[in-house]
């Protein structure tokens, strides 16, 4: 009976669904068509648009990733932790010596400092192993007619025909994130309109299957941002007790001389420069985490896109591609978050339990958040499907063989 029910229920949910969904496709057809009208003053000719675009039907799964961001919703130290592992660091080295030829041209050429562009490089797409699956046009065509901030989407989808007009990349080698940013260092179109540089001198401008193009092109976008060679991104610091940090903030800056009168310090014992470099105090997990004073290389490279953990990811990683350590203070929680080889280990043990995972592969999808809730309801632990050490330790105990 519960079972006729539930079927009646999911059936009545389906009927429910079909004519919203039947009337978003009546939609896309003169949304499309409107996109047409457009496209000349948008500088792309009728007969591109028509050549680029038969067949095109939206795809509204990407609507579920509008609102969510994990810059934004993933606690820093578990952000951090799947983005600067071990196993990045060393991945990077290693690139970084097979190009570093092509490295050290573009960082002369552009005047930038090589570590960060590829530091970039692995934040964006872990060395171009993940590029994204999703056909630029349809994800763009599709956010450009439905959703929020359209009038941006439309731009790129726009953007993007003007690349496959030009034929700079082949329109099936055109994919990428939900969003529409692509290749190697993750370029949105209307960024690489700008941007996008031709590397390896073949004539073409090609993100995705040309490291060169990729490492030239995002030199020039932090040269073009405001890069200054020679001068770092910023420190870790130790603060005084009692210092007032009710202004804390990237654009709150002082000169570092300032900073150091008030008796901040670097945390690995060196001194402040004394001198008028101004900078902001970034305090990402509050007073009771590690702080930071961060320079205007930090801003540059948080106009690669808006948000402080990214930059965070991305000047650390740099750092460590260098030599550099991990930071000094401890983030202010007492079940740290897992690096990609521990999230394989995870997924691992979880699959080890009966649960249906899929690839083990450290990306922790809808799958394996439903089979964590599953074993933190076991465990007595909080039911959130977040992955940390505590969750893996257990598992680990319930798992000895293995």
């Amino acid at each position: 009976m519960a079972r006729t029910a539930s079927l009646l229920l999911l059936l009545a949910a389906g009927a429910s669904l079909a004519p919203a969904a039947s009337a978003q496709n009546e939609r896309f057809p003169s949304c499309l068509a409107a996109l047409r009208a457009d496209a000349p003053a948008r500088g792309v000719s009728a007969a591109a648009f028509d050549r680029l675009t038969p067949g095109l039907s939206p795809d509204m799964s990407v609507l579920e990733f509008l609102d969510y961001q994990p810059e934004f919703r993933t606690p820093i130290w578990d952000y951090l932790a799947g983005l600067v592992d071990e196993e990045r660091v060393s991945d990077g080295i290693a690139l970084r010596e097979k190009w570093a030829s092509t490295l050290a041209a573009a960082a002369e050429r552009y005047q930038v400092d090589a570590a960060t562009v590829v530091a970039v490089w692995g934040v964006e797409s872990n060395y171009g192993r993940n590029f994204g699956k999703r056909p630029l046009l349809t994800s763009l065509a599709t956010l450009a007619c439905f959703g929020r901030r359209q009038a941006y989407f439309r731009g790129e989808f726009y953007s993007t025909l003007k690349i496959l007009a030009a034929g700079d990349i082949a329109p099936e080698r055109l994919v990428g994130s939900w969003a529409g940013a692509f290749g190697h260092t993750q370029f949105m179109p209307s960024t690489f309109l700008r941007l996008a540089v031709d590397g390896d001198g073949d004539g073409r401008r090609d993100l995705i299957d040309s490291i060169p193009d990729a490492l030239a092109s995002t030199a020039n976008f932090l040269h073009r941002a405001g890069w200054r060679l020679g001068e770092p991104w910023g420190y870790e610091v130790v603060l005084p007790p009692g210092l007032d940090t009710s202004n804390a903030g990237r654009r709150n800056k002082r000169t570092l001389a300032e900073w150091k009168s008030l008796g901040v310090r670097r945390a690995d014992g060196q001194a402040l420069p004394p001198n008028d470099a101004a900078a902001g105090l970034l305090l990402p997990a509050g007073r009771q985490g590690p702080a930071f004073l961060v320079l205007r290389n930090f801003d540059v490279i948080y106009g690669y896109n808006a948000a402080e953990s990214y930059a965070l990811a991305i000047a650390h990683l740099a750092d460590r591609l260098q030599g550099g350590k991990p930071f000094v203070a401890a983030w202010p929680t007492d079940d740290p978050g897992l690096s990609r080889r521990e999230r394989r280990e995870l997924q691992t043990l979880l699959a080890a339990r009966g649960h249906e995972i899929g690839e083990i592969d450290g990306m922790l999808g809808a799958n394996s958040r439903r089979a964590i809730e599953a074993e933190q309801k076991l465990l007595g632990l909080p039911v959130n499907g977040r992955a940390g050490q505590k969750l893996l330790a257990a598992l680990r105990l319930r798992n000895p063989g293995r």
